[in-house]
């Protein structure tokens, strides 16, 4: 996107806001009465206008906020003897007109986001269905009887039309729930108790899920080859991605399942294993075809040729990570965490999260060689693309990921969202931005969230392009979002802001007698003072983000 691109994509995505947060108060100050004596939309000299009846618009040259300037819009101006339009000052009218002219701006940047999130969810999308791609040995979907390829149609009995809907189903619970699954022909239902897990997806707040254990990916046919197995003796490696098996092709775990099933005696496996070779001190990652024959072995899938799945197994270590300083390496098996086995990584995972900060004893596999060792999760920081600070719990293992031939992809459905599915949906996407915000705006005040992540201008400039580059849907709800965050913080009760002109209405209304004219000059003065140093704040941690 060119740089002149760009700036109009930060001046519609801006503009938009401030025209929707100013509007609220011009059109209530008309209900109310009050005479408006200028619309501008940005600050500064005027770039064009134009006057219609008593009110003048304009667009200024700082596109970063606006204003609507009402008649009589300091304490005492309405006493004016000399002023025709004293009655229709803004100080002129009964407090609970001010309260609705204040409060105004804030409910429309609350509203917008409803027609926001309404135009980005009208027409076609496409959706996983929830169609399960793989099951996690050992965790609750496993344990019930589900299998990859059944279609989940009701949890706890909530209809199920996409994959997402599974998880917000089973939140909250803490006993076994139904699960009822279409396959084939058949319907069957299944009690599953979800495993409560740690989530430290959100940055702001880490809440407790509940997970079955499966996923709409269908697993790669990747191995894992335990030290002295058949699969070793036959020549796999962990890793080892197969492509086929006796000439027929294998693009996923179930589908070797199901190749493997009609099968027996020696059985040739075509097989991609990424080598890694130096050239001139630089390592190349390689992939290479090769053939293994393996007799075919007791068991069902990985079993059937004397190996297992490759989850468990340690597909990379962050350098100087606690994993690397504990001498976890490539290749390694987890076995347990404080003596409980795990069989997937799944499940793995759910008890990493669970010790927090706290130390555990690691058991793991090298080789042949059983290891264990007292370790911890490190407190880590990154950035994310916008270059905003996150800190993490971090041990430094990863799984490991199939860069070739890549499994089945997951099912997807693109169905029509209409108008009323589509504003259904925009009404319940509203209450859920508020309170991320809202949450946000609270541990500001609290230390939960360090002031280094308060973004201005240029944080701004960056979701705009970012969002426009991502297409119009995610333009509009990033839109959507930024406007909660208007709304929400010109509601705090800081002079200045519209919440404390509120507050000022509501405590006439109740105290009967206005804020003393000598309160409202030093609150207005500390007021700027907040401004300044916020914007001094967001200044500096926007150019701070620029040069990490």
């Amino acid at each position: 996107m060119s740089g002149p691109q760009q700036a109009i994509v930060f001046i519609v995505f801006l503009g938009v806001l401030v025209t929707v947060h100013e509007l609220g108060h011009f059109l209530a100050a008309k209900w109310a009465g009050v005479k408006v004596v200028k619309f501008s939309v940005g600050f500064g000299p005027r770039i064009f206008g134009f006057k219609r009846g008593e009110t003048e618009y304009q667009v200024a040259w700082v596109p970063l906020g606006g204003y609507v300037k009402m008649h009589g819009d300091y304490p005492g101006e309405e006493h004016d003897l000399d002023d025709p339009d004293r009655h229709r000052g803004l100080y002129a009218a009964p407090w609970w007109k001010r309260a609705v002219i204040m409060s105004a701006g804030p409910a429309f940047n609350l509203i917008f986001p409803v027609f926001a999130y309404f135009f980005a969810m009208l027409g076609d999308v496409t959706y996983l269905t929830p169609r399960v791609g793989s099951v996690a040995p050992d965790m609750p979907a496993a344990l019930a009887g589900i299998k990859a390829g059944d279609l989940i149609t009701r949890v706890n009995g909530v209809e199920i039309v996409r994959f997402e809907e599974i998880s917000e189903a089973i939140a909250g619970a803490t006993q076994a729930i139904p699960v009822t699954v279409k396959r084939g022909e058949q319907e069957l239902t299944f009690q599953l108790d979800p495993v409560l897990t740690i989530d430290e997806s959100s940055p702001v707040e880490t809440t407790r899920r509940g997970m079955l254990g499966i996923s709409a990916q269908a697993s790669a046919p990747v191995v894992g080859v335990p030290a002295g197995s058949v699969a070793e003796q036959a020549g796999l490696q962990t890793f080892d991605r197969i492509v086929s098996v006796n000439a027929q092709p294998v693009a996923d775990e179930v589908q070797l399942i199901q190749v493997l099933e009609k099968l027996s005696g020696a059985l040739s496996l075509e097989v991609i294993r990424l080598e890694t070779r130096f050239v001139g001190g630089t390592p190349f990652t390689t992939p290479r075809t090769l053939t293994v024959t393996v007799e075919k072995q007791a068991g069902e899938g990985f079993a059937a040729l004397g190996a297992e799945g490759s989850d468990l197994y340690v597909g990379g270590v962050v350098p100087g990570s606690a994993a690397d300083k504990a001498g976890l390496k490539r290749g390694d098996r987890f076995v347990a965490i404080n003596d409980a086995v795990v069989k997937s990584y799944f499940l793995y995972n759910i008890k990493l999260k669970a010790q927090e900060a706290r130390a555990f004893k690691l058991t793991w596999q090298s080789g042949g060689e059983l290891k264990s060792a007292q370790v911890q999760r490190t407190l880590e920081t990154s950035y994310d693309e916008l270059k905003n600070e996150r800190r993490a719990l971090v041990f430094g293992t990863m799984p490991f990921f199939s860069l070739v031939a890549d499994p089945t992809p997951a099912e997807t459905k693109t169905v029509y969202v209409g108008p009323q599915q589509a504003l259904v949906m925009a009404v319940k996407e509203v209450p859920k931005a508020v309170r991320m915000i809202g949450l946000v705006l609270v541990k500001l005040f609290t230390g939960g969230v360090p002031l280094d992540a308060v973004g201005g201008p240029i944080a701004v400039f960056q979701v705009a392009t970012k969002s426009a580059e991502a297409g119009l849907d995610t333009y509009l709800m990033n839109m959507a979002l930024v406007s909660v965050n208007l709304g929400l913080v010109n509601l705090l009760p800081i002079p200045i802001f519209d919440g404390f002109a509120l507050l000022a209405a509501l405590w006439e209304g109740i105290r009967r007698r206005p804020i003393p004219l000598r309160v409202r000059e030093y609150a207005n003065m500390f007021g700027l003072v907040v401004i300044a140093m916020l914007l001094v704040l967001v200044f500096k941690n926007d150019i701070t983000k620029l040069f990490r």
